[in-house]
């Protein structure tokens, strides 16, 4: 038998540094992901403050418009909450719901049931299919959004056709009501939709996208004649911005969840993600029925084998694996010459009481040999390994 010669060797278990190698890419796509995800969440933060606000100069704010209308007498109030929204709507009134998505659906209710019959304007923007069924029932939210952000009014309303083309591309809408009036087509859907009251003379405009009340797009196509003209045809403008902390505060038992804020298109491209993932791991798990051995190209002599072995316990410092595994051996091939069967050679109880009547040796000392414990250095494996020899030597001899 073969073994090695004595290095100082390394334990087992991989060290703070192997640690690391392995992990530090991993580490690294975790921490890239985290600081993009902040950087997004700033610029966002920024660009997207004040957004659809009268009284805000950001980019995304409305306070351009808001400007406009006072120049033409027309008085711009925001109110915040659902009642104030409901108190202001009046046949004198324009009553502009900036997010319709985050009111409940109660609050949606008590709000078109405040709305319907007033006389006044309702200007819902970018509502989606959450909030447009109840705030104007016989419209429906398309799940596809316009390709285009700019288009022609195609339609009779006498405001889109002074207006011309304007940024109204976004959400699409479909309507039952015979009476309402179809404009800014996208795939021959509705990106703004007029529906006249059932009674008291007032109507509701849905309006697809608000890129036309944003200040950076208010100089673009028709945006500003359009806006004029949707929310100063009363003397006076309710601004309602909705919020989630009011939602929160009035509608305890009428919450949206997570999933009802998150876009349609979302849950499908997360169901896709799973789908994929899946489909990968059955690709990547596959197999056409059972191993098939294959002739190696070289032949590979037992004694390398046995070399290499012998190379890695030393490099692992295994002495107790070696040893293990040469009285594991040695055990196998005594079996059979004193008469015990292969499967019994591993027995303490079977094995010694045979080899001590073959060999008429000492019992106690054959345990320790065979099963004893692991030596504690290089030259006990050696001697083992000599022991081992011997016994065998001992036992094959005539």
């Amino acid at each position: 038998m073969t073994t090695a010669a004595t290095l100082p060797t390394t334990s087992t278990s991989p060290t703070a540094r192997q640690v690391w190698t392995r992990t530090r890419g991993i580490a690294l796509a975790v921490v890239v992901i985290l600081v993009a995800a902040v950087a997004i969440a700033a610029v966002r933060s920024q660009t997207r403050h004040g957004e659809l606000d009268p009284r805000s100069v950001d980019p995304y704010g409305s306070r351009a418009v808001a400007e406009l209308l006072a120049d033409r007498g027309v008085s711009t109030r925001v109110v915040t909450s659902l009642d104030a929204a409901r108190a202001a709507a009046g046949p004198d009134t324009t009553l502009l719901v900036a997010v319709p998505d985050l009111l409940t659906a109660r609050q949606q209710i008590q709000l078109h049931s405040a709305t319907a019959a007033s006389g006044g304007r309702t200007v819902l923007i970018a509502a989606g299919s959450w909030s447009v069924e109840r705030l104007a029932p016989g419209v429906t939210a398309d799940p596809a959004t316009s390709a285009g952000s700019t288009l022609a009014p195609d339609c009779a309303l006498p405001e889109a056709r002074r207006a011309g083309s304007a940024d109204t591309g976004g959400i699409r809408y479909t309507t039952t009501r015979l009476d309402a009036v179809s404009c800014y087509p996208s795939e021959r859907l509705a990106t703004l939709l007029r529906v006249p009251a059932a009674s008291g003379g007032g109507d509701t405009v849905v309006l697809g996208s608000p890129d036309i009340l944003y200040n950076k797009r208010l100089d673009k196509q028709g945006n500003a004649s359009l806006a004029l003209q949707l929310l100063g045809s009363r003397p006076h403008l309710v601004w309602y911005l909705p919020s989630l902390s009011e939602n929160s505060v009035t509608d305890g038992g009428d919450r949206k969840s997570i999933f009802d804020l998150l876009p349609s298109s979302w849950l499908w491209g997360t169901l896709q993600l799973f789908i994929a993932a899946a489909l990968a791991a059955f690709w990547r798990g596959r197999r056409f029925g059972p191993l098939v051995s294959e002739r190696l190209p070289v032949a590979i002599r037992a004694s390398e084998t046995v070399e290499g072995r012998a190379r890695l316990y030393r490099k692992a410092n295994a002495r107790d694996r070696a040893a293990a595994a040469l009285r594991s051996t040695t055990r196998t091939r005594l079996a059979p010459l004193v008469g015990v069967p292969v499967a019994q050679a591993h027995t303490p109880e079977a094995l010694l009481p045979a080899l001590s009547a073959h060999l008429h040796g000492d019992g106690p000392s054959l345990h320790a040999l065979l099963f004893g414990p692991p030596p504690g250095d290089d030259a006990a494996l050696i001697a083992l390994t000599d022991q081992l020899d011997a016994l065998e030597s001992e036992v094959r001899r005539p």
